[in-house]
């Protein structure tokens, strides 16, 4: 089902624990908490580690009724690991759950991933059926079954698009990474010519939107999306303009089919009439400014 608020006006919960608090996404929703005066208990890999025996007793010793709690804390796809990957981010959810099971809170949040759906020509919108095409989509819509068989009422389960910010140290194929390369070396390498489109997500907007459904106890799925879907080729292009050299585009023999996605937003802007998305091409410039203030 779509978003549900079940407070109609926002107010901030009494706590707010994030669970993955150190990484790119992670950390974003701290700091944008931080900003909002909500206060905040942030759990890192360093103060609880969800892969080691009682990490459960641990989470749950730390959790009180009336806590929200966002879950962010993933291990990224790892190339010849895959399998290996996806159980042990089942594990650490099954951990989680059972922390949950122990020590129920007011609201739980799941930070997942658009990578639920198919790779398919069509619309997506939050009634895309689910129907993953690789370990990392797999892995995401098993952590999102398990939570709803122990959270059911309270679980706001979003599904961000393709993330980017100066803050991600994962070197993924997109604007980030062309920020880097053409910050090293000067050039941008794309599959083929770049044509595939994607719907580009600037960080602070997930932040935000966390925010918003924590104000508003929201309860269901929602795509995080900007409705707006660029080429591969228009982010380069848009990453190039940012630097005062010249930055060399250069296209690739293509390994496999060009697809696209795009994405519906009706559910999003009827949830939160007054957000706006950053456009790619803010966003982009954003985050170079902060890459270069350091």
């Amino acid at each position: 089902m779509s978003l549900v608020h079940q407070s109609a006006d926002p107010a901030a919960p009494q706590r707010v624990v994030v669970i993955g608090s150190r990484g790119f996404v992670g950390g974003a929703i701290v700091a944008e908490l931080a900003r909002a005066k909500i206060p905040s208990l942030a759990l890192s890999s360093q103060d609880l580690d969800l892969l080691a025996p009682g990490a459960d007793t641990a989470l749950a010793a730390q959790l009180l009724p009336d806590d929200a709690v966002v879950i962010v804390s993933a291990l990224t796809p790892d190339r010849g690991k895959d399998v290996a990957t996806f159980m042990k981010n089942l594990r650490m959810v099954e951990q989680i759950c059972a922390a949950l099971q122990a020590q129920p809170v007011a609201h739980v949040v799941n930070i997942g991933s658009d990578a639920v759906y198919a790779d398919e020509p069509s619309l997506v919108d939050e009634s895309t059926p689910v129907t993953p095409m690789g370990f990392h989509g797999m892995m995401h819509a098993a952590r999102e079954t398990m939570l709803r068989a122990v959270v059911a009422n309270n679980l706001a389960l979003l599904r961000p698009s393709l993330l980017y910010g100066a803050a991600d140290t994962h070197n993924g194929y997109g604007p980030n990474r062309f920020r880097r390369t053409a910050q090293s070396d000067g050039k941008i390498t794309l599959f083929g010519n770049g044509e595939e489109k994607r719907d580009h997500v600037a960080i602070g907007d997930v932040a935000t939107l966390v925010r918003l459904v924590l104000q508003h106890r929201s309860a269901g799925v929602l795509n995080i999306a900007t409705g707006s879907s660029a080429s591969f080729r228009g982010a380069a292009e848009l990453v190039a303009a940012q630097f005062d050299t010249p930055v060399e585009i250069i296209p690739q023999k293509r390994g496999g089919p060009i697809t696209h996605r795009h994405f519906a937003t009706g559910a999003l802007l009827r949830a939160f009439p007054e957000f706006r998305p950053t456009t790619l091409a803010d966003g982009i410039a954003a985050a170079h400014r902060q890459m270069r203030d350091g």
